[in-house]
C-alpha cells in the first residue's frame, strides 16, 4: 500500500493493493516462565509462619516460610556445650603436658610418661576439632528452618498451611519471575527446516501479534511425534500474562508460488469497531467517506487481511476519527 499525504480537501487515505503474502501456520503452545523454582523443606518440623499467599510479589531474600526450629536450636546448644567441655579437657591435658615436660627435663620421669602426656594432649585437641565441626553443622541446620525467596518473583502456588508438618523434600511453595516469560510449542520438524525467522506470538489476553525478543529451537526431535520444541521469549513488562496461558506461535510458510491468489491488507489503525460490526471508511466517487463492513482474516504485524468487503484499488481512510466528522449523516 502507498500512503497519500493529507490535502486541504482530502482525508488521509491509502490505496488498497493486492499483495502476495506468505502463508502463516499456527501451532498451539503455552506460556511458561524462563526462571521458576519449587521451594522444598530441607528439615522436618511444623510450619509456624507462612508470610505469603498465591499471587503475592516477593523480593529476593524475603522470608516466606518459618519452620519450628526448637529441636534444632537445642541440638546446636548441646553441641556448643560439648565443645566447651572438650576445651576444658584440652586445657587440663595441656597443663599436664607442661608439668611432665618439666619433670622430664629434671630426669624425674621416663620418656614414655612424657610421650603419653603428649598423646593425651593431641587426642584432646582432636576431640575439640571434631565437636566444633559438629556444632557448626548443628548451627547450619537451624538456618534451614527459614525459607527465603531466591529471586524477585511472584508466588504461583502454596502447598502448605500454617500448622502443617513439613518433611524433607516436600514442596512448600512455587514462584516464578514475571519479567522473563516465553511461549513453548511443539512444532513439526519439517515446518522449521528452513529456519524460524518471522515467528509471531498470539496471546488470548493481548491484542495483536507479538514479536518475540529471542527464538530458540531445541535440537532434539521427539521420535513419536517428529516435533521439536520452539521457544519464543516474550518482551518484559507485559501485563496480564502468566505461566500456563494458552498461546499460538505463527510461523511463515514457504513463499507464495506464481499464480497464488493475492490478498488485500490494511493497517489495523484504519479499522472501526461498532458493537458487533467491524468496518472501514472508504472514499466514494465524490471523495466522501463511506463506512463499509468488512470481514477480517489473519493479522500480520500492523497489517490485517481483509477477506471480504474491500477490493484492491479502493481508497481506505487511515484516520477513522477524521472520517466520522466528514461522513454524511447516517453513515
Amino acid at each position: 500500500m502507498v500512503a497519500v499525504p493529507l490535502s486541504a480537501q482530502e482525508l488521509p487515505h491509502l490505496t488498497a493493493k493486492a499483495e502476495a503474502s506468505r502463508a502463516m501456520a499456527a501451532y498451539e503452545g503455552t506460556v511458561e516462565a524462563v526462571r521458576q523454582a519449587v521451594l522444598a523443606a530441607q528439615v522436618p518440623g511444623a510450619v509456624l509462619e507462612l508470610t505469603v499467599k498465591a499471587g503475592d510479589r516477593v523480593r529476593a531474600g524475603q522470608t516466606l516460610v518459618r519452620i519450628d526450629a526448637r529441636a534444632a536450636e537445642q541440638g546446636a546448644a548441646a553441641s556448643q556445650a560439648q565443645v566447651t567441655a572438650a576445651r576444658a579437657a584440652l586445657d587440663v591435658a595441656a597443663a599436664e603436658l607442661a608439668r611432665k615436660r618439666q619433670l622430664y627435663d629434671k630426669h624425674y620421669i621416663a620418656k614414655a610418661a612424657l610421650e603419653q602426656a603428649e598423646a593425651a594432649q593431641r587426642a584432646a585437641q582432636a576431640q575439640v576439632n571434631a565437636l566444633q565441626a559438629q556444632a557448626g553443622a548443628a548451627r547450619a541446620q537451624t538456618t534451614f528452618h527459614v525459607v527465603t525467596a531466591p529471586f524477585d518473583g511472584v508466588v504461583s502456588a502454596v502447598s502448605v498451611e500454617r500448622g502443617s508438618m513439613a518433611m524433607p523434600g516436600s514442596p512448600l511453595l512455587s514462584l516464578y519471575d514475571p519479567a522473563a516469560l516465553r511461549v513453548t510449542a511443539a512444532v513439526p520438524s519439517a515446518a522449521v527446516s528452513g529456519g524460524v525467522a518471522g515467528v509471531q506470538v498470539e496471546l488470548e489476553r493481548v491484542k495483536g501479534p507479538i514479536t518475540p525478543t529471542r527464538v530458540q529451537l531445541l535440537p532434539t526431535v521427539d521420535p513419536a511425534s517428529l516435533t521439536q520444541l520452539l521457544r519464543a521469549e516474550l518482551p518484559a513488562g507485559m501485563t496480564g500474562v502468566a505461566p500456563g496461558l494458552f498461546a499460538r506461535l505463527w510461523l511463515p510458510g514457504p513463499a507464495a508460488a506464481e499464480g497464488t491468489p493475492q490478498r488485500v491488507f490494511v493497517p489495523r489503525t484504519a479499522l472501526v469497531q461498532r458493537a458487533e460490526m467491524t468496518g472501514l471508511y472508504v472514499l466514494g466517487e465524490q471523495g466522501q467517506p463511506l463506512l463499509r463492513q468488512v470481514r477480517l482474516g489473519r493479522v500480520q504485524g500492523e497489517q490485517v487481511e481483509v477477506l471480504a468487503g474491500l477490493s484492491a484499488g479502493e481508497k481506505v481512510v487511515t484516520e477513522p476519527q477524521a472520517a466520522v466528522r466528514r461522513a454524511p449523516a447516517g453513515r
